[in-house]
């Protein structure tokens, strides 16, 4: 994804609305070449179907896309970033256990759509070249498609940036060539501009026989709404709603203008034909084709980075199994998931093969959006409910976009035999693993036993004055789930005292703890024994690098420099040449207890647990812990009561 490290461009500017224009608005600018051609489908082109369609796709980009996004959406950021994860940091803050569920379907059926969008948009781009030639084969453009697509996930390793700086360009004159074409239509017939009456939407939905399926064609219009909450943080909001005055006009000249071409057909139908393509003079056709597909690859591109954005913030917050990230290029925001990006790759082949056709494609489209939408509707409007105090003008917005979101969710419902199955199917995998994580990690926390740690102070003293215990370690550090220098996992003192014995000469309890604001990077030190035992307790930011050993490295030295600590070797024949002492890890896994009479639901979750941790990135590999200086320790914890057993003794007579 194109990004900056410049933080003005935060601020509005020309430079931070065109670098908008590549990142934001790639998915809904490119939506105009298929939306209409969806809403028109077999149906044969008349006055009512054409000026029902315009006042819908209208109202939609105004109610959804303006209002819901670009005005009220926009205002509930995370200290300037955006996106379900940042909305739900700042809502769970109230302490409501139910808004991690819309937080976590929300992602499922964000990254679903990753599946999909790629696919129908390089694929409705490439079959513009039956406009050229129509005898061009189905196996010619899918060969087309397939090329182009395993290009751009390869890509993705390389990094964007060099790409990147091309993309604001490139979709600005997209859409000033979308905006042109669809003008010089729209002036032939300006007798399409009356669809912006509502009426004719009402009309369309109630009076049109099945005018209210056809919802699910005009949602495509607003599909990329999303991307302008998620990649708040890469632009800043003021650069989004300018740019969005342009986009608009753009999209809504385009629309229009296919409206005017199309009301000089009526009574025929579509057949073969795209009205995207058919609206632009022969002469430009071949650039139209190629800037539509540069358009769609941008928007792919756009897409596939978000993801994996979403994916690195799900991971932070323990929601995601860990998996290895990469950082192709030193700007900021720039990651790379191989394992997303192979997986995706992948699924839009699997999409392109199945589907074969845009149209056929449009089926398994827009159902999972739908509901990404209604979560991040339900989040915003208990947001402005509580941060706000204001119940009614909350309850307001809840109806208004509840209203519409469900007609949307209900129409695309027809969808599902059609292919909305597919990313239904995807969606719910998604769903469903997180919710495994979810419920395991809250059977850990529950079942986690924390002990005083002032109790053990006197018993750390002696064991490290205890000669006769072999020293484990100069220092020893341990990861702790308890995060206040009051209280320790009962488990650490365990391994410490009762498992073997583990004398060292300092003992470091460290904790990580990621926290609602994305980009805090900070740590606190609690002397527990001066200069022998301290709890660090580090605070990161969800959209924070989570480098756990380079950080602690670092506060080690802080604390060196301070006097608090001597990072020298005890040892008389290191002592000597200065050299550091050594550092030696400990972590410990919580193994649910097999002694634990638990439910058949959540015997389960630890099983479902327990494959996703076998197929997950390490901790050790995970925070950028040494092999060679690590010891993994596991320990059982009992999850339910204790199982009942029975047994007799037999006496022999």
């Amino acid at each position: 994804m194109a990004t900056t490290d410049d933080k003005s461009l935060n601020k509005l500017s020309g430079a931070g609305v065109l670098i908008s224009m590549g990142i934001i608005y790639g998915d809904i600018g490119t939506s105009p070449i298929y939306t209409f051609r969806f809403i028109v489908g077999p149906h044969a082109i008349t006055e009512d179907l054409i000026f029902g369609g315009l006042s819908c796709v209208f109202w939609t980009l105004t109610l959804i896309t303006t209002i819901k996004y670009v005005y009220l959406a926009l205002n509930a950021n995370n200290r300037g970033e955006g996106g379900i994860f940042a909305l739900y940091a700042l809502v769970r803050r109230y302490k409501a256990g139910w808004v991690i569920f819309p937080a976590i379907i929300g992602c499922a059926t964000l990254i679903s759509d990753g599946f999909i969008t790629p696919a129908i948009s390089v694929t409705s781009a490439i079959e513009g070249l039956r406009a050229l030639n129509p005898s061009i084969t189905t196996s010619t453009i899918i060969s087309i498609v397939i090329v182009i697509l395993v290009a751009l996930f390869v890509f993705q390793q390389f990094g964007s940036g060099v790409v990147g700086r091309t993309f604001g360009p490139v979709m600005l004159v997209w859409f000033s060539f979308i905006a042109i074409i669809g003008l010089t239509k729209l002036v032939q017939n300006l007798e399409v501009l009356k669809a912006i009456n509502p009426v004719y939407a009402f009309d369309l939905l109630v009076k049109y026989p099945g005018g209210f399926w056809i919802l699910g064609a005009v949602f495509l219009c607003t599909t990329g709404a999303e991307a302008m909450y998620s990649d708040l943080g890469h632009c800043g909001k003021e650069n989004i709603r300018v740019g969005w005055g342009f986009v608009k006009v753009a999209l809504l000249l385009s629309y229009f203008g296919q409206g005017a071409w199309l009301l000089q057909h009526q009574g025929e139908t579509l057949g073969g034909l795209i009205p995207f393509y058919e609206i632009i003079p022969e002469s430009f056709l071949i650039f139209g084709i190629i800037l539509a597909t540069l358009a769609t690859i941008i928007a792919s591109q756009a897409l596939i980075s978000g993801t994996f954005t979403l994916v690195n913030e799900a991971m932070k917050l323990k929601l995601w199994p860990a998996t290895r990230v990469r950082y192709p290029s030193q700007l900021k925001g720039q990651i790379y998931i191989p394992a997303i990006n192979w997986i995706l790759m992948l699924g839009c082949i699997l999409v392109v093969f199945i589907f074969q056709e845009s149209t056929r494609m449009e089926g398994a489209y827009g159902l999972a959006i739908t509901f990404d939408m209604m979560m991040t509707s339900s989040l915003l409007v208990f947001y402005f409910a509580v941060s706000r105090k204001s119940t009614i003008r909350a309850l307001g917005m809840g109806l208004l976009f509840f209203s519409i979101e469900g007609s949307f969710l209900i129409s695309n419902l027809s969808k599902f035999v059609h292919g909305g199955w597919f990313s239904f199917t995807i969606a719910s995998l998604f769903f469903l693993m997180m919710f495994i994580l979810l419920r395991a990690r809250k059977l850990r926390d529950l079942h986690t036993e924390f002990v005083d740690l002032k109790h053990y102070v006197g018993m750390i003293q002696d064991l490290q004055a205890d000669t006769t215990v072999p020293k484990e370690s100069t220092n020893l550090v341990y990861l702790a789930v308890a995060d206040s220098k009051r209280y320790i996992d009962s488990n650490i003192i365990y391994s410490i005292f009762k498992k073997r014995p583990k004398r060292a000469d300092v003992y470091w309890f460290l904790h990580v703890d990621t926290v609602d604001t994305p980009y805090t990077s900070k740590y606190s030190v609690d002397t527990i024994i001066p200069k022998k035992c301290f709890f660090v307790r580090m605070r990161l930011g969800f959209k924070t690098d989570h480098r756990v050993n380079l950080l602690f490295n670092k506060i080690i030295h802080e604390m060196a420099d301070s006097g608090e600590i001597d990072l020298v070797s005890p040892y008389p024949s290191l002592h000597k040449y200065s050299m550091m002492g050594d550092f030696k890890y400990v972590i410990i896994h919580s193994w649910a207890s097999s002694d634990s009479d638990v439910t058949t639901f959540d015997r389960v979750i630890i099983q479902g647990y327990r494959i996703l941790k076998n197929h997950s990135l390490s901790t050790e590999e995970l925070y950028g812990i040494e092999a060679a200086n690590l010891e993994i320790e596991k320990v059982p914890i009992q999850v339910g009561p204790m199982a009942k057993v029975k047994i007799k003794r037999e006496r022999e007579d």
